[in-house]
């Protein structure tokens, strides 16, 4: 269950940054709609990273006991 976790807790990790690269590239663009959809993958990002936070928190709760 430990190597799962922190599987799943990688995966995120990787997402945060496909996000972060995707929200950053929409930043450089202009108007409104690029404002919204950097918006969004920001959103995403935060999403992201408080997955990763908790499935390491879980991950190494469950190898400590």
């Amino acid at each position: 269950m430990f190597y799962v976790l922190i599987g799943l807790a990688a995966l995120a990790m990787l997402y945060v940054v496909v996000t972060l690269a995707i929200g950053g590239s929409q930043m450089a663009r202009t108007g409104q709609a690029a404002r919204e959809r950097s918006n969004s993958w920001m959103w995403k990002r935060v999403g992201a990273q408080a997955a990763a936070i908790i499935l390491l928190f879980l991950a190494f709760r469950i190898r400590n006991g």
